[in-house]
């Protein structure tokens, strides 16, 4: 039988990255979206999926309704 992979609808795996890594990357996205405006160099902050990519990696869940996207860019890059 062939082990299908979590979805958003099956449930997603939490810490498969370390709290450790998902500080330090947070951190890093804080620090250069003040340094550089809103941009580093991967893009501009508003448009950005690192940060949504490191949540559902490390809290396990996905975040897709663009408020709630909104709501956690503001509330970590504050």
């Amino acid at each position: 039988m062939v082990k299908e992979s979590p979805t958003y609808k099956t449930g997603l795996k939490k810490c498969i990255i370390k709290k450790d890594v998902f500080d330090r990357e947070i951190a890093l996205c804080k620090k250069l979206s003040k340094e550089k405006g809103g941009r580093c160099a991967w893009g501009k902050c508003k448009d950005c999926g690192v940060i949504l990519l490191l949540y559902k990696l490390y809290k396990g869940k996905l975040i897709e309704d663009p408020s709630e996207i909104e709501k956690l860019r503001q509330k970590i890059l504050k």
